[in-house]
């Protein structure tokens, strides 16, 4: 191992490298000072914070959501602590929002009732970056509901430009409260 550690500190540029035989690890450094986007002024009109998730996606996030009449959209800013050393979101938060869009979605699809949906498969394909600063916004469709799994689908997109395409298998779990609640997020008021 060989490691390479830069003697001034540039904002936002390694500061440290590391050769693990073929593999460079570097470190950047993002002090707390940095501007961070995703203030509500840049929110897109109609969107507003949910809470969904848990902790994990509390910590993650904020997700924003909106109802269009037909259909529910998730949505999150690029921030700094969402993005890997090139800038860009990260891969890990990409799937983590696809994970919550597909369950989130079908909340809103169908006349089911609502159930904890813990995740068996999910299935992500890249297809484009979505860089710092960017609105990250998805839809999702449930495909197919059997007797203890639900099949979905969905499309992300940072600034209209298609950069995820999702598919996921979930559980049919308990029950959410008596599972009739058909607006979770408080979006259709």
């Amino acid at each position: 191992m060989r490691c390479r550690t830069s003697d001034r500190f540039v904002p936002g540029q390694a500061v440290g490298c590391c050769l693990f035989d073929s593999l460079v690890v570097c470190v950047t450094d993002y002090p707390s000072e940095q501007p961070v986007a995703g203030t509500a002024l840049d929110i897109p009109e109609g969107f507003r914070a949910v809470t969904v998730g848990g902790p994990f996606m509390a910590h993650t996030g904020p997700l924003y959501a909106r109802w269009t009449g037909e259909r529910l959209q998730l949505g999150f800013r690029v921030e700094h602590r969402h993005t890997n050393p090139l800038n860009i979101c990260h891969g890990g938060m990409m799937a983590s929002f696809a994970d919550m869009l597909l369950p989130c979605a079908s909340m809103y699809q169908g006349s089911g009732e609502r159930r904890f949906l813990p995740t068996i498969s999910l299935q992500v394909d890249y297809l484009g970056a979505s860089p710092l600063g960017a609105w990250v916004q998805g839809e999702g469709d449930v495909l197919r509901t059997t007797r203890n799994m639900l099949f979905a689908q969905g499309l992300v997109t940072a600034d209209g430009v298609p950069v995820l395409r999702v598919s996921g298998i979930f559980k049919m779990g308990a029950l959410i409260g008596d599972g009739t609640d058909r607006d979770p997020l408080r979006l259709r008021r």
